[in-house]
């Protein structure tokens, strides 16, 4: 058995205290000052101790990773959706893939709880639910030829919880795309900056791509540069387009940045991994990455003291502007992507596992991956909490509680505890060249304001605009590489679940059936998206109000399809690792279900809100947020949908757990009469590391190889 030397003791020792100290004064400072350093350090010391205690015995002592084992990407290699890709590359984008809107969003809105709340569930959740359901997924979908979390639900569970789990992906899925792509209309409007940057992006990544696979294949660090140096050149040059003649070109109308992204979403799904989907979101992620690390030091350069309160009273009254609820169960709602997110399920079983070149790097990528995101959101967390919380709120509450001047905001606001006056109001919006902040809601503008204020006290107060936009811009490109990787991982969901009624839609690579499910896909959430961007009450923001719990919803259908695999597989004895994580999330997302379903508060409870807006409908009367009578009735509708829907995806997921608890309960009682459908074992023939810097040994065992193929070649 290896024993530790005194300085790695020593060094975790010490990243152990950091991560203590952090926690001790978030948790213990009342009334007094903090810097937001200690959240970074609260964060940073507990990701590395997550990562590399207990991330590790997952891998090694629960799922028992094999380095000899081939992977699909190896085995089934088509150049097209299955493709070993070198584990930089891949993690790169995987992040990319799963950090979408969520870490961005969520923990800037449920900054309305407090700082403290969203802190305690972003990283324990991260810890000890998020990355480990992206972990474990991706490694049982590598053993199982890269399939789909609905089809592993239908092969695993048995065909009725199977059935219910690829109808509430598929549809969760279509949800959450049409969201992403709304967000990214939303950012990009009227942006040519924005448009031109990250347009360019695109040829970038095929040259990348072309340049890795033709001209110098495996020359990561020459593509890398390369890359980086390319994306530099089109943000700077994204500014000049913005004040230069061409504005107007790449000044998109949203109906005209829908059709662009439909279009760019079914080439991207379609094209082979290699061309252009994997070295955009590697591109990409050197952008999300670099910003944030930046942000980090900021942060710890500039020492800004977290303004907004530890816990505010919205967190038990339930009744905040931004949005209603009491902290529990929608802190752990609206705070998805950077906890735990049923999305990253897909990826996980979706492109990641098609293009994994060995089992060893599930660590790196799954967990590792969510741990990068977890700081994402842990700094948009920051950023909205070193803001002055009475622009906070002026910000993020609807034009309808707060009105459309500074005056009606400064006093609503002022009636919450947090005072502003509407010089300030209008100050700050000056500061960043916009005309008014008021009502910015979403969440991205309040991200931006906070990441201009840190930047700015490094850089000087003259570039806050600067600062201001270039995050605006930040946050599209962010959301962008989700949606055309969740596009791709929409068209294996459809052919798995066509396949099981028409055998030539097994075949991933089948071209008929490949365009025809990606054009299908783009069509569904580009039809919600088109419609939503026309109708501000309809399409897909008919659909936006139960994202949250729909992406929570499908955590508990990735959690207990792994706790079955667990049972199944053997390992009994470590259930827990995924069984308590979806005890967790099947109780407050039930919870959150029940309350918008049933509750008798209209702000929250969608049918209650139905019966206020269609008794105001009888009397004659228009409610905010309609305008007319028309708008009335959409919201009626709306509202509708919203309850029935919340209700039928609550079921499928309680038949998909109760299903899985069957079926680990027959196989405690009677092991011969379960099967798996792991692919059989063959034996691998690449040598690759399994993290981001090759131990002794992995040099080692690589020069060996290399060695050895010359001598073939010989």
């Amino acid at each position: 058995m290896r024993t530790a030397n005194v300085r790695t003791i020593v060094i975790w020792t010490l990243v152990a205290l950091v991560g203590a100290a952090g926690w001790s004064v978030l948790a213990l400072a009342r009334g007094e000052n903090v810097s937001a350093a200690w959240m970074v350090a609260a964060a940073l010391g507990s990701y590395a101790i997550g990562y590399r205690f207990y991330a590790k015995f997952i891998a090694h002592r629960v799922l028992k990773v094999d380095g000899t084992r081939a992977t699909p990407a190896e085995r089934l290699d088509n150049g097209i959706d299955f493709h070993p890709t070198d584990r930089r590359v891949l993690l790169g984008h995987h992040f990319a893939a799963i950090a979408g809107a969520g870490p961005l969003v969520g923990p800037v809105l449920a900054a309305q709880m407090g700082y403290l709340p969203g802190t305690v569930w972003i990283i324990a959740g991260v810890i000890f639910a998020g990355a480990v359901q992206d972990m474990v997924v991706l490694f049982f979908s590598t053993r199982r030829d890269g399939r789909s979390l609905g089809q592993m639900a239908r092969e695993e569970i048995g065909p009725f919880g199977g059935a219910a789990a690829l109808i509430a992906a598929f549809a969760i899925m279509i949800i959450l795309l049409g969201v992403l792509a709304l967000v990214v209309v939303n950012a990009l409007a009227a942006s040519p900056w924005g448009t031109f940057s990250i347009a360019m992006t695109i040829p970038i990544a095929l040259l990348m791509g072309f340049y890795l696979r033709v001209l110098r294949p495996g020359r990561i660090a020459e593509v890398s540069l390369l890359g980086v140096a390319l994306l530099l050149l089109a943000l700077v040059a994204g500014r000049w387009v913005a004040e230069s003649s061409w504005a107007d070109t790449f000044t998109l109308a949203p109906s005209t940045l829908v059709i662009w992204l439909v279009a760019y979403g079914f080439i991207a799904s379609i094209l082979p991994v290699w061309m252009l989907l994997a070295p955009r979101d590697y591109l990409s992620t050197f952008m999300k990455i670099g910003t944030i690390a930046l942000l980090a030091l900021g942060v710890v350069i500039a020492l800004p003291t977290l303004r907004m309160d530890a816990v505010t009273g919205f967190a038990t009254h339930g009744d905040g502007p931004v949005f209603a609820g009491s902290l529990f169960p929608f802190v752990f709602i609206t705070i998805a992507c950077g906890a735990l997110s049923g999305f990253h399920s897909l990826i996980s079983s979706g492109t990641t596992p098609k293009m994994i070149q060995k089992e060893t790097q599930v660590r790196m990528i799954g967990y590792g991956s969510m741990l990068m995101e977890s700081s994402v959101a842990v700094m948009a967390l920051v950023a909205a909490s070193i803001i002055d919380p009475g622009l906070y709120f002026a910000m993020n509450a609807p034009a309808g509680v707060i009105g459309t001047t500074v005056q009606n905001a400064s006093q609503v606001v002022s009636g919450w505890g947090y005072h502003i006056s509407p010089a300030d109001l209008a100050q700050a919006a000056k500061n960043v060249q916009e005309s008014s902040l008021l009502s910015r809601t979403g969440g991205a503008p309040t991200l931006a304001v906070g990441v201009s204020e840190i930047f700015s006290k490094v850089t000087g107060g003259g570039l806050r605009a600067f600062w201001y936009h270039f995050a605006i811009m930040f946050e599209a490109l962010f959301i962008l590489t989700a949606l055309d990787a969740g596009t791709r991982v929409g068209r294996f969901m459809l052919q798995d679940m066509l396949g099981n009624v028409v055998r030539p839609f097994r075949n991933l690579g089948w071209k008929p059936g490949l365009v025809l499910t990606s054009g299908v896909v783009c069509a569904l959430w580009g039809y919600f998206l088109w419609v939503g961007v026309h109708e501000p009450l309809g399409g897909i923001n008919q659909l936006f109000p139960i994202f949250g719990i729909s992406n929570q919803l499908l955590a508990a259908v990735a959690l207990a399809v792994c706790t079955t695999l667990l049972v199944k597989s053997g390992r009994l004895r470590w259930a827990w690792i995924t069984a308590v994580p979806l005890a967790w999330d099947a109780t407050v997302t039930l919870t959150a279900s029940w309350q918008k379903v049933f509750s008798s508060d209209p702000k929250v409870g969608f049918f209650e809100q139905r019966s206020v807006f269609q008794d105001a409908i009888d009397a004659g009367k228009v409610l905010p947020p309609a305008k007319n009578m028309d708008d009335m009735h959409t919201v009626v509708l709306n509202s509708t949908v919203d309850g029935v829907l919340s209700a039928v995806l609550a079921l499928l997921i309680v038949v998909v757990i109760a299903d899985a608890l069957r079926v680990c309960v027959r196989h405690i009682r009677r092991p011969a009469l379960s099967t798996l459908s792991e692919s059989p074992y063959i034996e691998s023939r690449i040598t690759a590391p399994a993290g981001l810097v090759p131990t002794r040994a992995e040099r080692e065992e690589e020069r060996r190889a290399v060695v050895g193929t010359a001598a073939q070649g010989d």
